[in-house]
């Protein structure tokens, strides 16, 4: 029996470095796609879009990891926290790396001088920063169980939201005033949501980081 749990503890680090490892090329496809926006890099571009496969088939390893580790044997309640938190993980990661993958395929038509016009460009992707590092303070809250750092991403977000109502308004004005540029103003309307839905995201993993920790998502106690 010892030797048993052992290995399943090794298992379980397993699971660990698989989720950091995905996680760590999800915050790399983010930071790809920012510099493919600012510079109009379209084989970076590119590259972050044909990466988004791998990151689709890390879920499904995961996910496949996790069930063989719920069926081996009878879990005790800190690895089905563990298990239970890996597989909702790993969704919001998936996601991540799809955000990142559609900022990329506007980055490959949207050119860096007619996205300038706009005046939103350098605000876009200061908030492509700020959340970019919300994605890997999450990920690195996972990897420690660090609840103050899970804590920090979830306080983030309220100024992620602000920024992404700031600058809608303000495409929303450009778009009045330029109606014949709307295509590109809508083109950046739609990055800053990617990069709301991504900051989200990142809060999400920070919530299962708690859980994790605790039993306690979102103030309701699971288990």
């Amino acid at each position: 029996m010892p030797s048993m749990r052992k290995t399943y503890d090794e298992e379980l680090l397993q699971l660990d470095s698989m989720l950091a490892r995905m996680g760590h090329e999800a915050g790399g496809a983010i930071e790809s796609a920012l510099v493919a926006l600012k510079k109009g890099d379209v084989e970076l571009a590119r590259d972050v879009v044909a990466r988004d496969s791998q990151i689709d088939a890390g879920e499904h390893e995961i996910e496949h990891r996790c069930l063989q580790l719920l069926l081996r044997q009878q879990p005790v309640a800190s690895d089905l926290r563990k298990v239970s938190t890996a597989l909702k993980m790993v969704t919001d990661i998936e996601r991540i790396g799809d955000q990142a993958s559609d900022i990329a395929e506007i980055a490959l038509h949207l050119h860096p001088e007619a996205a300038g016009a706009v005046g939103v460009l350098e605000d876009i992707l200061q908030m492509g920063e700020d959340v970019l590092r919300m994605v890997k303070q999450a990920i690195g809250a996972y990897v420690q169980v660090d609840l103050d750092a899970a804590a920090k991403v979830i306080a983030h977000d309220d100024a992620v939201d602000k920024a992404f109502s700031r600058i809608s308004e303000e495409i929303a004005h450009y778009i009045a005033e330029h109606p014949e540029e709307a295509a590109t103003a809508l083109d950046l309307f739609m990055v800053t949501k990617y990069l709301e839905r991504l900051g989200d995201h990142a809060v999400n993993v920070a919530e299962w980081v708690e859980f994790l920790k605790t039993g306690v998502y979102k103030s309701r106690r699971i288990f």
